[in-house]
């Protein structure tokens, strides 16, 4: 995995392109650990999340790499109890380990199985236009249960349900992701890290307090009933108001100081 931080923001790249970015236990240790830092580093602001090489942005399982061995998370990967097994979630997801900053996600190639582990937690996903989606898990004789859960989130319910129950015998297109608002960009291949950089740049610029109460503010929208969240709206609200930016902030509308912005 190799990252580099840039005005703000991290740049994450799975860099394992010969079996695909698929994750092994050295890739989940680095990625829950690399998660804890930077929740800490006040220098990062936000995060784009993408896969070496051009062929895939990640495919889940590297079934060869999941063999048990004396690591304590391999063993809890490999529990024999349900009960005392942990999920690669625990390891992979940046909500999981607490990384509240935005995390953008820029697929450049396929994307499939425990890939969904990263894209159900990313907040913004980009695709370049050869990017394609699928689940191979029932075609092998697995369920697919925590990868549909995520995407339940971000796409419509019979759409969860296609990917999902044709395993390997039909993949996504890019065009068909945005179309079901599974990703919000689709752009050719050359343009993909300039674009994820064009979202992550401006969010890395903006004040930190308030993009962290925002994020949150979402993803707990979309996890309580209505009037549960709207119960801790101003907890969030105090908690994510800094004064000086907050007066910063006035005084640059006030001066007529609003950014120049670009039509999607």
């Amino acid at each position: 995995m190799r990252v580099t931080i840039d005005a703000g923001v991290a740049w994450v790249e799975l860099n394992r392109p010969e079996v695909l970015n698929s994750f092994n236990e050295t890739m989940l240790r680095e990625l829950a650990a690399l998660w804890a830092r930077l929740r800490l580093d006040d220098e990062v602001r936000a995060v784009v999340v993408t896969g070496a090489g051009e062929k895939a942005f990640c495919t889940g399982y590297d079934r060869s790499g999941l063999e048990p061995t004396d690591d304590d998370s391999a063993q809890l990967l490999k529990a024999s109890s349900p009960f005392l097994r942990a999920d690669v979630g625990d390891f992979l997801g940046p909500k999981s380990c607490d990384l509240w900053k935005p995390v953008i996600a820029a697929v450049n190639g396929i994307a499939c199985g425990g890939a969904f582990y990263l894209l159900g937690e990313a907040d913004i996903i980009i695709a370049a236009d050869t990017a394609t989606f699928f689940d191979p898990h029932t075609t092998f004789g697995m369920p697919a249960v925590f990868e549909p859960l995520h995407l339940l989130r971000r796409m419509p319910l019979g759409e969860v349900l296609r990917l999902t129950l044709l395993g390997s015998a039909e993949r996504m297109s890019a065009r068909r992701a945005l179309e079901i608002g599974l990703v919000s960009e689709v752009v050719p291949g050359d343009q993909l890290r300039a674009a994820a950089a064009t979202v992550a740049d401006t969010i890395a610029a903006l004040p930190p307090l308030a993009v962290q109460a925002t994020l949150r503010a979402i993803w707990i929208g979309s996890e309580m009933a209505p009037g549960q969240a709207l119960g801790v709206a101003h907890a969030l609200v105090a908690a994510g108001t800094d004064p000086a930016a907050l007066a910063a902030g006035q005084d640059a509308f006030r001066a007529g100081g609003r950014p120049k912005w670009r039509l999607r």
